[in-house]
């Protein structure tokens, strides 16, 4: 063990990054339990789709696994990576259910845009593009999508429903139907978690909804709400429903360009705050430049080609991972531990089968999720209207029409014109002109987005 902890200490740089082999690890198993709700919700997600639950479970896993690997192997960063949120809301809710596109087809789209970014990444035209987007609308994606994944949410646990009259309202039935009161404690607990800032608050308050959810019923004679899992430990299921189904000649197609685009636009720049963020909290910034940035985005470009093949949305780099960074993880090793809880959760399948279902459980993630992603909305010059008018637009407009690429495409149709209008035409980038003209012709020619 000795000399193993020695190689690990001589590869990773303990020494130089002020750790060690214990602080790493439970660094790692931090980070792990911070992002363990992906493990429940996105298999719940994208099990509406019709893919199969269990095979969506394990393509979770393995490829977070998978990617936080490559993270602290390749990079060295403290970064662990997994499915990311609002993608795989896109990817279900837009993509599938709201345009009809297969599954297969949609999980080819990701590969498509894996493959790109890969492209990207290695011929170093991502810095370009980076620099190009102004910095209001990096921020109003990511806030749009904050509200489109918590409309999620609300949608999902009956807090909101259809209404004729007004398209949505506040279910009547909120302080009387058992599933919405549980929903409501769920939400309630993590979010009093994430003010006492308790780590994996997130995970946590999904346990303690599934506790009183079987619990309180029981207790008062009422209806069941949340069963109680079978077993806790089995063998993982099948991943043979979703491994290596994907349509890639299907998404080629014309018809899917801008899907392609928006899986390939929110990973992107969701990539670059989250390695940014985290590496700048850990310390590791050289001149405000991030070392190895290259072989970062490499290894989520493969990680989310490795996703697609698995079956599940595009894998991206976790915010969350500054838990781990705040326990003291300073190198990959970090990144390698969360990689070995991802694969010990496969073992875990009966607890996520029988809690993804539940709504009340997953729901208040959601949630919470879009409370942590709109506090980019800080960030936007309010003062300016140019900047505003296409912020706001990308904003309201994701949850509004149920699509976060409709919300990206507006953006950029109303921002070069704003700017043009303003007088600020020249500081606007070329490259955002053209994508302007674009979503503009897809508009006419191709419909609603």
């Amino acid at each position: 063990m000795a000399k193993l902890t020695s190689m690990l200490s001589n590869y990773f740089g303990f020494k130089e990054h002020g750790t060690n082999f214990k602080t790493e690890m439970l660094a790692g198993v931090t980070t792990f339990f911070t992002m363990a709700y992906i493990l429940l919700v996105n298999p719940s997600i994208m099990g509406e789709t019709g893919m199969d639950l269990g095979a969506v479970f394990v393509a979770t896993a393995i490829s977070a696994a998978f990617g936080s690997l490559l993270m602290g192997v390749i990079a060295n960063y403290p970064i662990a990576l997994a499915p990311g949120m609002g993608l795989n809301a896109y990817f279900t809710y837009t993509v599938v259910l709201g345009m009809n596109v297969p599954w297969q087809t949609a999980l080819g789209a990701v590969f498509v845009s894996s493959v790109i970014f890969l492209i990207l990444t290695v011929t170093k035209v991502r810095e370009m593009i980076i620099n190009s987007i102004p910095a209001g609308l990096k921020y109003a994606v990511s806030a749009g999508i904050g509200l489109f994944i918590a409309f999620i949410g609300f949608k999902n646990a009956q807090i909101i429903i259809p209404n004729e009259a007004t398209y949505v309202s506040l279910n009547p039935e909120l302080v009387t139907k058992p599933e919405i009161l549980l929903t409501l404690f769920g939400l309630i607990v993590t979010a009093l978690l994430m003010v006492r800032k308790v780590r994996g608050a997130i995970f946590l308050g999904m346990l303690s909804t599934a506790v009183v959810g079987i619990a309180v019923p029981k207790l008062l004679g009422l209806q069941e709400i949340v069963k109680v899992p079978s077993q806790i430990f089995s063998l993982p299921p099948s991943i043979a429903p979703t491994f290596m189904q994907l349509d890639i000649m299907g998404a080629v197609d014309l018809g899917l360009i801008t899907i392609v685009f928006a899986f390939l636009f929110v990973d992107l720049f969701d990539n670059a705050g989250t390695l940014v963020g985290v590496t700048s909290q850990a310390g590791l910034l050289k001149d405000n430049k991030l070392p190895r940035a290259g072989r970062a985005l490499f290894a989520d470009s493969v990680a989310s080609m490795s996703g697609s093949l698995l079956g599940t949305s595009t894998v991206t780099s976790y915010i969350e991972s500054s838990a781990g960074v705040a326990s003291g993880g300073r190198t990959g090793m970090t990144s390698v531990a969360t990689a070995l809880c991802f694969v010990a959760a496969l073992f875990f399948f009966p607890v996520v089968e029988t809690f993804a279902s539940v709504a009340a459980i997953t729901s208040p993630a959601l949630i919470i999720v879009g409370v942590l992603m709109a506090s980019s909305l800080k960030k936007i010059e309010w003062d300016s209207f140019s900047e505003a008018v296409p912020a706001f637009l990308t904003i309201i407009m994701m949850p509004l029409t149920f699509s976060i690429a409709t919300g990206i495409a507006i953006g950029f149709v109303f921002y070069p014109l704003t700017k043009l209008v303003n007088g600020d035409g020249k500081k606007v980038h070329p490259i955002v002109y053209v994508l302007g003209i674009i979503f503009i012709l897809r508009f006419i020619f191709l419909g609603s987005i």
